[in-house]
């Protein structure tokens, strides 16, 4: 663990000091900063407390660094100033002190001293300040031992937690998402205060909840996080749909996986080859449905048939409700749901060239997307029934590249579009375009055709002809 004078031996926080003591206020770095330096985490965002005005030593700070005055952003509202210097953020705030309404998490924020600014932190590990100014250089200040929390990887807050999360009940998302990223223990003190207190949740909104959870997903191992979530009885509040996947039915001496722990193991898997945020959520709402669709069937037990679909169908709802967006990154999600066993069934059988034109159709731009998600979702106990369905997935992936390189599916765009079909036979929209496109698209997937005019002009005509149509120019005139 590193010293104090350490923590702040960037030039970067000299010039700040400077500042402040040319204004005559003290200087701290607080929180997020000081904790990640003595983790020896890279964090280029520093928050700048002072026992004064943060907004008069933010504009001071600028002009020890040469920057005009619009180049500091300020919100007179909060009392908050930022600047932006190279590839730091620099926040300063005047030392405050908080008090709470019972039915609200907006705080009254009064003028405070850097005792009552450390009062108000979420947990002690982010309540350690070191001091910016000359005469007392370097001196870190941890009132609620962090350092010692730091060392023991604990996640504990500075007053008694049921204050704490009460008062903003956000820290409780925030002490499970700090546990999950840092691979901390919750204090136990601190964990019961987040079942007793969990009911608090309702005044926060979803927006800043999700945000929360999305950070914990894109941890390292995101699993620790949602059985922390779990066990303090937050998820259920959060996210039902995701607690109905928990649990083993039995009938017949015959049971089933716990889809719950398995899908947690999914997404730990898929972690470790993505950081994209919503390829991990499609690992979490891949088997969404099961519990909707689990049937138990004499000799074969227990099935989920249909739970693709279903799933792919619950996902624009379940983004809804957790304020997820509900533009193209929901739909990869519910494609990604939707298509995940396709690729599975495909290693289990004889893989014929229409199967792969058809998930190459169908899976566009996202073929590595569900590829990665189907090798995550290989969580079998049985290490040569893993290595075995690895196997089959390369040799899916090689044959899917050939029928690629042939017959370029991805994106495919039929060249019998709905104008065509109209200028061969003269008329306009109407359902024989939908279903002579139809009977095109499916002719090159089925690879009776290629995409292109010469190959399909004689089915093109035959099927105006079933739908009592004639062409009225020829190929020639198209070309």
């Amino acid at each position: 663990m590193i010293e104090g004078k350490e923590i702040v031996a960037d030039p970067i926080f000299s010039k700040i000091g400077l500042a402040a003591d040319r204004l005559g206020v003290d200087s701290y770095v607080i929180g997020g900063y000081v904790r990640d330096a003595i983790l020896g985490r890279e964090c280029k965002d520093i928050d700048v407390v002072c026992i004064g005005s943060g907004i008069d030593l933010a504009l001071e700070v600028a002009k020890e660094f040469d920057l005009p005055e619009h180049a500091v952003s300020v919100f007179k509202n909060f009392g908050t100033a930022m600047i932006k210097v190279d590839d730091w953020d620099l926040e300063f705030v005047g030392a405050r002190k908080e008090s709470y309404n019972r039915d609200s998490r907006k705080p009254v924020v009064e003028e405070g001293s850097l005792e009552d600014d450390q009062n108000r932190r979420d947990f002690t590990i982010n309540a350690m300040a070191v001091q910016l100014n000359k005469v007392h250089w370097g001196k870190l200040l941890d009132p609620f031992n962090g350092l010692d929390d730091l060392k023991a990887k604990i996640i504990r807050t500075p007053l008694a937690p049921g204050i704490t999360f009460s008062d903003d009940p956000l820290r409780m998302m925030r002490a499970v998402r700090f546990a999950a990223q840092l691979g901390f223990d919750i204090y136990p003190e601190t964990f019961e205060a987040l079942k007793t207190e969990k009911d608090r949740l309702s005044i926060i909104s979803m927006e800043r909840i999700s945000d929360e959870l999305n950070k914990m997903i894109l941890c390292k191992k995101p699993s620790y996080g949602f059985l922390l979530l779990d066990a303090c009885e937050i998820l259920p509040i959060i996210f039902p749909e995701f607690m109905k996947l928990k649990g083993v039915d039995t009938e017949d001496g015959k049971g089933h996986k716990d889809n719950f722990y398995h899908t947690l193991q999914v997404l730990d898997n898929i972690s470790e080859n993505t950081n994209d945020l919503w390829w991990r959520w499609a690992a979490i709402l891949h088997d969404i449905a099961k519990p909707q669709t689990k049937r138990f069937a004499q000799g074969k037990g227990w099935t989920f048939h249909g739970h693709e679909e279903m799933g792919a169908r619950q996902v624009p709802n379940i983004f809804k409700r957790l304020k997820l967006p509900l533009n193209e990154k929901m739909k990869l999600v519910q494609k990604l749901v939707r298509l995940h066993l396709r690729p599975i069934a495909l290693s289990k059988e004889e893989i014929t060239a229409s199967a792969l034109r058809r998930l190459l159709f169908e899976a566009g731009e996202e073929l590595e997307a569900l590829m990665t998600l189907c090798r995550a979702d290989i969580t079998s106990k049985n290490g040569d029934k893993v290595k075995r369905y690895l196997r089959n997935f390369d040799i899916v992936e090689q044959k899917l590249k050939e029928v690629e390189a042939s017959d370029s599916l991805r994106n495919f765009q039929p060249v019998f579009s709905g104008e065509i079909i109209m200028q061969v036979f003269d008329i306009g929209p109407g359902r024989e375009i939908g279903l002579i496109k139809i009977a095109m698209r499916e002719a090159v997937l089925e690879g009776v055709i290629r995409n292109e005019l010469a190959s399909g002009w004689d089915l093109l005509i035959e099927e105006g002809r079933k739908l009592d149509l004639k062409p009225v120019i020829s190929l020639t005139d198209i070309n």
